[in-house]
């Protein structure tokens, strides 16, 4: 690996001897400007110009050490260039620094070695591209599961030759580690255009290793790159038949079904923020997590094909197993594919058998009456025919802390997604009594899923807050079911009813200061709002959850309306203080849909008075709009908060006239001061 600083300062710098001699190039730069590279051959023919960071998204997510080394610099793509010479920048915008981090890894003749097992595919161990275990920076790290997969393509030729792609494997991981400081190369898994599967980031191949390739979403994914560049040129059938194979039997291990639907979490990256739910694939392209190319369009529009062939291949398989507990029941869940006979062991610490259930299908679901078994540390089993089994480990009784959901709600538990930013959204807050899994769909009421807002999400302990919007929801009634499964394979859900109903279009409540004195000002209140069909409304004023008012009630067509108000109800004038109006609307089919807004009534009009000293200075009671006027020149000031102001003016005002007016529109009398010699010092 050698190091060459292009600019510094801006400046070009005088060509260097160490650019003798390598076939892999990277750039790194500061500043916001964009930077394109070109390479000579040893035969001297220069290269096309090359983007030096086409694909951004590559890396660790945002935070983790391996982002820490190389702050403030801009970090390009590893592009194998083949055996070079020489290389050349140009810069656009503003470009203070560049540093080309060159590398020189010939070919690999080290003999390759392949695992024994005949249910996993070909994989060249890092032996055999001489993978520097010395450059490591840190341990591996491990995901609890994995639950999907991202592809890539890596910058660089296509033409490179079979005894040429270990030792690219070889240079991505020198760039990687002593470039741009990352713990080890990104990817899980690579792949060359002869099919040749490598070995990747170092932890082992049939863990959950938490890569760098996708920046937010490594955690939970296996990364896997095929070598070159693939937006025009298409990827050869040798390369998709080996990704193929590569995520049937990664896939398996995880009891993931390549051709899946689900939602992720971001983790933060260009493209979604940190918290978003994110609808990918089990065989995702990066493009799905970052604002990026990668794979390339030819790559790209094949994965699914890939994804279809992965599912085909090595069946039979078991996908996506759960257990479920309560009360002593415990239920085994699984699909199968394809549908055949299937069996559920449960055996305890001394390997018996506690329990079997079995059954014929595509569907697993068994349940355990565990009350009778004694306390203690069991194991499950789904075996169907020659798939690989599903297993895992859960606690019969004792005093361990138990899983649970509490308090769950949905604030509204009717919106309105009409797009009017008004009951669009609601809020879904529950709690955690332990870490676990967490599941959060929409169930219409036949009990089919309309919408899977969080897909097994690993939570912590404690209260979460999660937004449920209905704008791919028909309207009508539905049930958010939470679900949480912690690390023992226990399950335990809840429902709260939701109503998505587009009857009440948005609510507005003007003025939002009333103040019904009949003084002129902001008198009336007025009430608008939209209908999408005919139905029946009530408007209702409420104060500290009361009802205090009702003050309208009628059927309507649809279209837009707006009712007026006094102030005036059944006892009297309505009082000051804080209030919200309720607008429901009642239609024939969805029922009864309300929004609530708030408004103040303020009737009382601020103190306002002038102080006896030199110079102006004037107390005023409240928040308020000073209009003065001094010696015939009129002023205004605008009070923040209560007290005293001080009004600037040079020399001595004989007359001074002050009136305060609140943002409700009331108005305080005029006060006037008039003086016919200056007043004593004070």
């Amino acid at each position: 690996m050698t190091f060459v600083d292009l600019r510094v300062n801006g400046k070009r710098q005088p060509p260097s001897v160490a650019e003798k001699h390598f076939t892999l190039a990277g750039i790194h730069w500061r500043g916001p400007g964009r930077v394109v590279f070109r390479s000579r051959s040893f035969d001297g023919t220069w290269s096309a110009w090359r983007p030096a960071a086409p694909e951004d998204e590559d890396g660790p997510d945002a935070g983790s050490r391996e982002t820490r080394l190389r702050a403030g610099w801009r970090i390009g793509n590893p592009w194998w260039v083949g055996p070079s010479d020489r290389i050349q920048v140009r810069t656009t915008g503003r470009v203070t620094r560049v540093r080309a981090h060159l590398v020189w890894s010939p070919e690999n003749r080290i003999p390759f070695r392949t695992p024994a097992a005949t249910t996993t595919p070909p994989i060249v161990p890092r032996l055999s591209w001489a993978g520097d275990e010395s450059i490591r920076r840190a341990p591996p790290a491990y995901a609890d599961q994995i639950r999907f997969s991202v592809v890539h393509h890596t910058a660089g030729q296509n033409d490179y030759s079979r005894a040429q792609a270990p030792a690219i494997v070889k240079g991505i991981q020198l760039y990687h580690v002593q470039s741009n400081g990352w713990n080890d190369i990104g990817y899980n898994f690579l792949v060359d255009r002869f099919g040749t599967i490598y070995e990747g980031r170092f932890g082992g191949v049939e863990r959950n290793v938490v890569g760098a390739h996708a920046q937010g979403f490594n955690t939970g994914s296996v990364g896997v790159a095929l070598l070159g560049s693939y937006g025009n040129a298409a990827p050869s059938e040798a390369a998709q038949d080996a990704i193929a194979q590569l995520l049937s039997w990664r896939l398996d291990l995880a009891h993931v079904d390549p051709t899946t639907a689900l939602t992720f979490v971001s983790g933060g990256s260009n493209r979604f923020p940190s918290g978003v739910p994110v609808l990918l694939r089990g065989v995702s392209g990066h493009r799905d997590t970052g604002f990026t190319e990668c794979p390339g369009n030819q790559l790209y529009g094949r994965l699914n094909s890939i994804a279809t062939a992965a599912a085909h291949l090595g069946l039979p398989k078991i996908y996506d197993p759960r257990v479920e507990s309560g009360e002593g029941l415990i239920r085994f869940r699984a699909k199968i594919s394809p549908g055949q006979a299937w069996a559920v062991t449960v055996t305890d610490a001394g390997r018996l058998e506690a329990a079997r259930g079995t059954g014929t299908g595509a569907t697993v679901d068994w349940t355990w009456d565990s009350t009778l078994a004694l306390a203690g540390r069991y194991t499950w089993a789904i075996r169907s025919g020659s798939a690989r089994p599903a297993t895992g480990t859960l606690r019969i009784g004792g005093a361990t802390p138990s899983l649970a959901l509490q308090e769950l709600t949905a604030t509204p538990e009717t919106i309105t997604p009409n797009g009017d930013g008004q009951g669009d959204v609601a809020a879904l807050t529950y709690r955690l009594t332990l870490p676990a899994n967490v599941t959060v769909e929409v169930v219409d009421q036949s009990g089919l899923t309309a919408s899977t807002v969080v897909d097994r999400v690993w939570t912590r302990a404690g209260k979460h807050t999660v937004d449920i919007g209905g704008a791919s929801l028909t309207d009508g009634a539905y049930s958010v079911l939470v679900r949480a499964v912690n690390q023992a394979g226990f399950e335990v859900e809840k429902t709260v009813p939701l109503l998505v109903s587009r009857t009440l279009g948005l609510v507005s409540v003007t003025p939002s200061l009333f103040s019904p004195n009949e003084d002129g000002r902001n008198d009336r209140l007025e009430i608008g709002f939209a209908l999408t069909t005919a139905a029946e409304v009530n408007i209702r004023i409420v104060r500290d959850g009361g009802w205090v008012a009702s003050p309208h009630t009628a059927s309507y067509e649809a279209g837009a309306y707006v009712f007026t108000w006094n102030g005036i109800r059944a006892t009297g004038r309505l009082r000051d203080g804080s209030y919200a109006a309720v607008v429901e609307a009642t239609d024939a089919l969805l029922g009864q849909v309300s929004t609530v807004v708030p408004f103040a009534s303020d009737t009382v009009a601020p103190r306002v008075q002038l102080l006896p000293t030199r110079d102006i200075r004037v107390d005023v009671s409240e928040p308020a709009v000073l209009h003065l006027t001094i010696d015939g020149a009129k002023r205004q000031r605008v009070v923040k908060r209560a007290g005293a102001v001080r009004i600037r003016w040079e020399g001595a005002a004989r007359r001074v006239r002050v009136v305060a007016r609140d943002a409700a529109g009331n108005q305080s009398a005029p006060i006037v001061r008039v003086r016919k010699s200056p007043p004593p010092a004070q």
